[in-house]
């Protein structure tokens, strides 16, 4: 009781300290303008969560209470791997959608349209970091109204479903929050409406820190949320078409509310619970335009329950970041690794290394874990004091010194990956973990983390990383990654198809998969019909192999945002090679030309809004308008349209066990308390990066 006790305490130092300082989305101005904030007057945020993917449409209007005209910059975190595919801007009450370009091209005709008095809007990504809309020339005591919609595939991660719409931006980037002022204040409405329909039961949906949602569900299979906030009792939204806005003039308040609808400053987590009992299986959602056109496929595999637990002695090697970012957390990182330790097996081993702007073996090597080891070196550890840098890979070359080839060994990394001493190439540390033989744990805190970093060294590894916001459940969290990692991994893994014309595979290399994940792979097809899958991997040292038969369609017209999924998808793995093998022009082109003919704003394609007439003059061809206006239809169909079961191997079942479940029969029940020091241990490092955005590095 005393251990889950000082895990809850723990816990809750962890998240206060990280919230203290949390930035969020909000519109910005220079911080040393003199002239009032430029108005977020509605934020309404419609999600539709169905066939594997989530798309996500966020409506603003934006106003200007100002004597001048006034520029409209707003930024909010870039969700985990999303496509933005539509960005709409309402010129003269009309909705005009936005084309695709090169960014120094679209930068070039924002400045160009801005200066010649027309009507021009922007959206660009920031890195990992932010998309960042802007909006120009708001006219004095007008309103606008922009939509941006973006889709991203979902995964269920041992029968929980997890959507998350990111609003906290982390604070990463120094040179932003030194230049910019926020307004993350809704003055007139907030509203979150999310229509869940999945093809297997759900038996659960629930919305942590917002107990005035309103969830309600017509059958296990069709769930609804809404979630509306609004500054005047009497002012509530009601749904509308574009062509309803077109003929709306903009009302505006000049003197907003003293109370504000909303602050767009926390995350909004949403979980869904399959029922027990569900098969391993093989889903398939496809699109195909016609019998000539080539079509896209998503197969998203959850594997049976297979892979037993580990019961033999680990090496675990801490490597812990302790500069001067780390200072206000310090004595609660170190109270909870003394209460976990203790309960470490006297088989297992322990390593601590620290590192700030250089690395030392605190421990001297590894230690058995017992009482005698342990309690003089978290005695000595609670004597440090955080100071200096971040030398990252400093830190992990030392960790990865001195380790025994007879023993398995993991690697618990406590940083957000944001280094800025020392070496600091992404290439550097992927090169680094990818010669060395451990796994590598970790978790992604906060949105403006250094995902790509963080993914790509847990991926190299074969280890995992999961993504934890502060809105998060977070000992639920626990559970998951505990669960993983008790338990063998299906590694090596490759996926083969028979039959077809299968191409453009992506992910091109899959790694590991851990208990209760689930593997989504995109692809394109020219010929309909029978196509044997085959998935292979490694349990141990003994070889799998499992296989089935899927029906690939001639024709399938309800989900086109695929194309943009697997565009996305294939524009991270060349990216990852960038990163890893260094740039080069010909992947820097593909990724262009990927973006632009699928409408997607990346680090190097933005998205540009012109009066209509000023595409055809600048040569822009309006081919994202088109391709907006099919995925808009379609998805009016899909939801009027019955579920249709997404199981492509039922006839002949790639897996013969149920899917994997926390806790359940292949869990062995509780959790190890010593499991569960580890992910506290990355839960409280990794949540620095919130509360001290001052160690960043962009």
């Amino acid at each position: 009781m005393s251990l889950l006790r000082s895990i809850c305490q723990f816990s809750l130092s962890a998240a206060l300290l990280a919230s203290a300082s949390t930035h969020a989305a909000g519109s910005l101005k220079p911080a040393n303008g003199t002239l009032p904030d430029l108005l977020i007057q509605q934020h309404d945020v419609d999600v539709i969560i169905q066939d594997g993917y989530a798309v996500t449409q966020v409506e603003q209007v934006f106003s200007n209470p100002n004597t001048q005209p006034l520029d409209a910059i707003y930024s909010f975190p870039v969700p985990d791997k999303a496509a933005v595919g539509e960005f709409t801007y309402w010129i003269n009450g009309k909705p005009v959608t936005g084309e695709v370009v090169k960014k120094q091209k679209a930068r070039e005709i924002y400045r160009e349209e801005k200066q010649a008095g027309h009507n021009v809007a922007i959206v660009e990504k920031d890195s990992y970091k932010t998309f960042d809309i802007s909006v120009a020339a708001i006219q004095p005591h007008t309103d606008v109204r922009v939509r941006l919609v973006y889709v991203q595939p979902t995964h269920v991660d041992s029968g929980v479903g997890r959507y998350v719409y990111p609003l906290e931006d982390g604070g990463v980037d120094e040179a932003k929050q030194a230049f910019w002022n926020r307004n993350e204040q809704v003055q007139k409405q907030f509203s979150f409406n999310v229509h869940l329909r999945n093809s297997y039961p759900i038996d659960g949906l629930r919305m942590p820190h917002q107990p005035s949602a309103n969830i309600t569900h017509s059958d296990a299979y069709n769930w609804n949320v809404e979630l509306l906030s609004a500054a005047h009792s009497g002012n509530t939204r009601s749904p509308s078409t574009d062509d309803d806005r077109s003929a709306q003039t903009p009302q505006v308040n000049n003197t907003p509310p003293s109370t504000p609808a909303a602050q767009l400053d926390k995350d909004l987590l949403l979980y869904w619970r399959h029922t027990d009992a569900l098969p391993g299986s093989l889903e398939m959602t496809t699109y195909k335009k016609d019998s000539q056109a080539a079509g896209t496929f998503m197969l998203t595999l959850t594997p049976g329950d297979d892979l037993s637990p580990l019961k033999s002695g680990r090496d675990w090697i801490f490597v812990l970041d302790v500069s001067g970012s780390m200072a206000g957390k310090y004595s609660a990182l170190t109270e909870g690794i003394r209460q976990g330790l203790a309960q470490l097996s006297p088989n297992d081993r322990f390593r601590i290394v620290l590192f700030n702007d250089s690395a030392h073996d605190f421990s001297g090597g590894f230690l058995p874990a017992t009482p005698e080891r342990i309690t003089p070196m978290l005695d000595k550890l609670d004597q440090y004091q955080p100071s200096r840098g971040t030398n990252l890979y400093a830190g992990m070359k030392m960790g990865l010194r001195k380790m025994d080839s007879d023993r398995a060994t993991a690697m618990v990394l406590v940083t957000d990956g944001v280094a800025n001493v020392g070496v600091t190439e992404k290439n550097a540390f992927l090169k680094l973990l990818k010669a060395a033989d451990l796994r590598l744990y970790t978790f992604v805190m906060g949105n403006s983390a250094n995902r790509p970093l963080l993914n790509e060294m847990t991926k190299v590894s074969q280890g995992f990383s999961l993504s934890v916001s502060n809105a998060d459940d977070i000992m639920g969290q626990i559970m998951l990654a505990a669960d993983k990692m008790s338990h063998q991994a299906l590694r090596n893994i490759s996926i083969n198809f028979d039959g077809g014309r299968i191409a453009d595979l992506t992910p091109e290399q899959i790694g590991s998969l851990y208990r209760g994940q689930q593997l989504t792979v995109l692809g394109h097809y020219r010929k309909a019909g029978p196509v044997k899958v085959t998935l292979t991997g490694d349990i141990g040292h003994e070889s799998r192999t499992y296989t089935t038969e899927i029906q690939l369609p001639d024709q399938s017209l309800l989900n086109p945002e695929l194309e943009r999924l697997w565009a996305y998808a294939t524009i991270e793995n060349l990216q990852a090679k960038i990163d890893y093998l260094g740039a080069d022009s010909d992947s820097k082109q593909a990724i262009t030309s990927i973006a632009t003919d699928h409408g997607l704003v990346t680090d190097y394609t933005s998205m540009v809004v012109l009066e209509e007439d000023r595409f055809k003059a600048l040569g822009i061809d309006r081919t994202n308008a088109q391709r907006v206006a099919v995925e808009r239809q379609a998805r009016e169909q899909r939801v009027q349209a019955p579920i249709t079961q997404r199981r492509a191997d039922k006839a002949q079942p790639m897996f013969d066990k149920q899917r994997a479940t926390v806790g359940g029969r292949s869990g062995g029940g509780a959790v190890d308390p010593w499991m569960i020091l580890i992910l506290l241990v990355l839960i409280a490092s990794t949540l620095y990066l919130r509360s001290h955005p001052d160690d960043a590095n962009a």
